[in-house]
């Protein structure tokens, strides 16, 4: 029992301090928190984890052939990149249009839970994440190949996951309240979070894809 409640533990930890730093799904439950509410942005938040949920558990079922399959991970990177540049984008055009306008991604009509799966599913930029700390939890022992051990791990993953989101949406929402902000500076400042995040994620890609460069130069 004490087991299971470690990798709990080490899911819930991992999930939350990884969520807590700025990316395009927290950003997205906290500009929906802002222009909508509350609840549609933990609807998106539920969709999201959902998502992240089932991504982690077919990762355990096929972490070997994952780890040989680097290109795709390549290709996900990219894509996460797109998303957020469209996210900054469509941030600047509410900003710069009339009174009240709202990002046009985030304002799609479809329902938030299902907007948050869509976004997490179509973004699978938490799967090498995931998969580099299930393989130290492996290495470690603290991640064993049984179903309890993969319950309490996704069950800590999706715990952790919320907690941190709640910070955005919750904090978020203060945040504007307290500064009195109108909506067009509240996208614009958002519309810089996405495109600093944008730049980060395209600096890690090209970081990463130097030194592998470099790594198989030294080897030749």
């Amino acid at each position: 029992m004490k087991s299971i409640f470690r990798v709990f533990y080490s899911g819930m930890s991992i999930s939350f301090f990884g969520s807590m730093v700025i990316g395009t799904i927290g950003l997205s439950a906290m500009q929906i928190s802002i222009t909508e509410g509350i609840r549609p942005a933990i609807n998106f938040s539920i969709g999201s984890i959902v998502a992240e949920v089932i991504y982690v558990r077919l990762l355990l079922v096929a972490l070997t052939w994952i780890q040989k399959h680097e290109r795709i991970f390549k290709i996900m990177e990219w894509v996460a990149v797109l998303i957020v540049v469209v996210l900054a984008i469509a941030s600047f055009k509410a900003a710069l249009g009339h009174h009240g306008a709202k990002n046009v991604v985030l304002s799609y009509t479809m329902h938030r839970f299902f907007l948050g799966l869509m976004m997490r599913a179509i973004s699978p930029a938490s799967i090498p994440f995931w998969l580099g700390w299930s393989s130290v939890l492996y290495t470690k022992g603290i991640m064993q190949d049984k179903k309890g051990f993969y319950n309490g791990y996704l069950l800590g993953i999706a715990i952790g996951t919320f907690a941190a989101h709640c910070v955005f949406i919750f904090g978020g929402k203060m945040a504007v309240q307290k500064l009195d902000a109108g909506q067009e500076e509240i996208n614009f400042v958002i519309g810089c979070i996405f495109s600093i995040t944008a730049i980060l994620q395209i600096w890690k890609i090209l970081k990463k894809k130097y030194r592998s460069t470099k790594a198989a130069r030294k080897k030749q």
